[in-house]
């Protein structure tokens, strides 16, 4: 149920939608070549990897969720398991990121990942992000910078909104399997008044707000019957040297899902390749979020404040081996939590010399802390007939980080960081009292870049740096496996990695921006505490090592046509051969290949296109590549028509080609039936990506 007090905080932010203005300032870069796409020209990022996808190219390319705008991140792929309402799964750099265990995602400096979380450690939820909204994002790769900590081994990504929109919007979509989306959104500047009241000497804070809804059904025959209500409303004041914000996001999502199926059942017939065996998994969830920041930039330095207090729910049927574990009922269980989180970030910088240098200091502070009840329960059609487990867990991470930037000559530039993070765990388990404990870890982090150039418009880059990601509180704390009632393994609370990268950009060519890097990412051990059902323990995953390279490509060849070229090979191995007691090395669903090539043509007189093909190569399901998945190639297309140059009329055509493709793919134990020996213990379970849909758009301009 959508609860009162939700709906009047959406109408409360609706009727401060402006009925004009006030010019987009949200942007301080100097203006590059990319035309307002990418800012990511020589001289402004420290690692080949690193850069910025500015809003504009979301308008200007077909999304199908979301979580979809981070595939703007070159090598990054963003698919779904389950419901749409649910988490995202992510691949990077040869990692199965499952919900976002080693990305830090973040909105407005809010985090987004989620540890110690009912379904997945580090689970990233975009699912409340307006991509309309969206000013820009940046993002990095690899453990080299001293202001990232947990869940960021192998990159983050931050979207930051914009502080004002240009005009006022209403959006309408309807498409394909129900789907219907509504978005308005508006801006208004506040004057403030002088002396004679009567008179407005000056102006005020800028007011942003937006409302959304969406609902789909989906192509399954399980009806998804999603439904999303998302409010937004932002006040700022001032500019990017000096000024504040104070932001409050409303969400709230139910959906049905379609989670994995037995590859065989589809291909068989005992279901449609839409269908599923397991009639009411779904879930609901619901956040809500206040955040500040203040920040003041000079020429002696900066100071920036932030801080963020949330609310969040979280409540998951799901149901991925039917009825292995029992028979009489199937194997549906529900991962359900409540949280309260707090936290803040302060930075401090020092511009000054060094040895005669040009240089800049900044220290810095994290904290935040989470306040959660977390539980598991066995379930038949949503209804819960046993307690797995249920606890509290109050869990407090910080960070605490130095680094220096120093430009030596006019073609070398370091930073060198230290930074230090520990993170402290209490368990309270009310279901198994031998569970309830305490935990901490620290871990001390060192980084390193090197900048070399540019000459010729063309830079080097070397980077190093440790990294890290935390795990399940119950994973570390439990003596007890909850389901087997066997001992449990623990889990370390943090898990260490070390990435090195060397790269290139270059400008060399007019109009191009091209970039390459060669990196290494090693984990010391992959131990990863696993919420679900009849597995809810720790599965021991041993060191790892991945190698790979990336070669990003962005071309500009007039003002109104923008052509991307995005490679990225990845070689994943576990450091032991025949280790977690299985044969071979192969890291199961580390995706070797990914390519984008994209096309954008952009205010061609009325007219406006955009084009992206995917390609994913195939991953092993097995240390052994026994199991394995093959690639896809999937095509999307977005038309759009300026009717007049306040109405907009556009028209997505997703999966153009109606290619059959897997967006997720599992090796895994099931039984489809009730019978012990229908058992498969060693089989394949998928997740069917979407076929052909369209979607139109009727967008107004006020």
């Amino acid at each position: 149920m959508f609860s009162n007090r939700f709906k009047l905080s959406i109408i409360s932010l609706i009727s401060i939608s402006a009925a004009s203005a006030y010019a987009d300032e949200s942007s301080e870069l100097a203006p590059v070549v990319v035309q307002g796409h990418y800012d990511n020209a020589v001289g402004t990022s420290d690692a080949a990897s690193q850069g910025t996808v500015r809003g504009a190219l979301l308008q200007d390319i077909p999304l199908l969720r979301p979580g979809e705008v981070l595939e703007t991140v070159p090598g990054m792929v963003v698919t779904q398991h389950s419901g749409d309402g649910k988490a995202n799964q992510y691949f990077l750099r040869g990692y199965n990121l499952d919900h976002g265990t080693d990305f830090a995602i973040s909105v407005d400096g809010v985090p987004v990942n989620m540890p110690t979380n009912a379904h997945g450690q580090g689970y990233s939820d975009l699912n409340f992000l307006i991509p309309e909204l969206v000013d820009r994002i940046n993002y990095r790769k690899g453990p080299y910078y001293a202001d990232n900590g947990d869940f960021s081994s192998a990159g983050s990504a931050d979207s930051q909104y914009r502080k004002s929109l240009n005009y006022n919007i209403a959006n309408l979509t309807a498409g394909s399997y129900g789907y219907v989306r509504a978005l308005v959104a508006g801006s208004t500047t506040l004057k403030l008044p002088g002396e004679n009241e009567s008179i407005f000497a000056s102006t005020g804070p800028t007011v942003l707000s937006a409302f959304e809804y969406q609902h789909t059904d989906g192509p399954w025959e399980v009806k998804e019957n999603l439904n999303k209500y998302n409010g937004l409303l932002r006040i700022s004041n001032g500019d990017n040297s000096n000024g504040w914000s104070i932001d409050t996001i409303l969400y709230q999502s139910s959906w049905n899902a379609t989670d994995q199926v037995p590859l065989s059942s589809s291909q068989s017939g005992q279901i449609t390749r839409f269908g599923s065996l397991s009639q009411s998994d779904g879930g609901n969830t619901q956040r809500e979020i206040i955040s500040a920041e203040t920040h003041d930039i000079d020429d002696k330095g900066f100071t920036k404040i932030s801080a963020f207090a949330e609310h969040y729910q979280l409540q998951l049927w799901s149901d991925f081996t039917f009825y292995e574990f029992r028979p009489t009922t199937g194997d549906q269980f529900e991962q359900e939590e409540n949280r309260n989180i707090i936290g803040t970030k302060f930075a401090k910088g020092w511009n000054h010399t060094l040895f005669g240098s040009d240089s800049t200091t900044e220290v810095g502070i994290n904290l935040r802390h989470d306040n959660i009840h977390v539980g598991l329960y066995n379930t038949e059609d949503r209804i819960p007939f046993a307690t797995v487990s249920n606890d509290r867990v109050s869990e407090t991470s910080t960070g605490l980080y130095v680094q220096n930037t120093s430009t030596w000559t006019p073609w070398l530039r370091t930073l060198v960081g230290l930074r230090d993070d520990s993170v402290f765990m209490d368990m309270a388990s009310y279901s198994l009292a031998a569970n309830s404990g305490s935990a901490s870890a620290s871990q001390i982090s060192p980084k390193l870049s090197v900048i070399l150039g540019p000459w010729n418009k063309t830079e080097f880059f070397v980077n190093a740096g440790r990294g890290l990601h935390s795990n399940d509180a119950r994973g570390v704390t439990n003596k007890i496996d909850p389901t087997t009632g066997a001992a449990a393994a623990p889990s370390p609370a943090l898990v260490s990695s070390f990435g090195e990268e060397i790269g290139m950009r270059t400008e060399y060519i007019k109009g191009l921006q091209s970039s390459l890097a060669l990196w290494r990412l090693a984990s010391k051990g992959e131990l990863v505490y696993s919420a679900d059902s009849a597995i809810g323990s720790s599965e021991p995953n041993g060191p790892t090592t991945r190698i790979g390279v990336e070669f990003n490509n962005h071309w500009v060849p007039n003002s109104w046509l923008l052509l991307d070229a995005d490679l990225a090979w990845t070689h994943a191995r576990y450091d032991i051969m025949n280790d977690n007691g299985a044969p071979g090395n192969l890291v199961p669903n580390a995706v070797s290949k990914v390519g984008l090539l994209r096309g954008a043509i952009h205010n061609f007189g009325t007219w406006s296109e955009g084009i992206e093909v995917r390609y994913i190569g195939s991953s092993p399901l097995t240390q052994d590549g026994a199991l394995s998945v093959p690639s896809s190639v999937v095509t999307n297309l977005l038309v759009k028509d300026a009717i007049t140059p306040k109405v907009d009329l556009s028209l997505n055509i997703l999966n153009l080609f109606n290619r059959k493709y897997f967006d997720i793919a599992y090796a895994q134990d099931y039984n489809v039936t009730t019978s012990p020996s229908t058992l498969v213990a060693n089989g394949i379970t998928v997740h069917p990506g979407e076929p052909l849909e369209l979607r139109m758009t009727l967008a107004l301009k006020f």
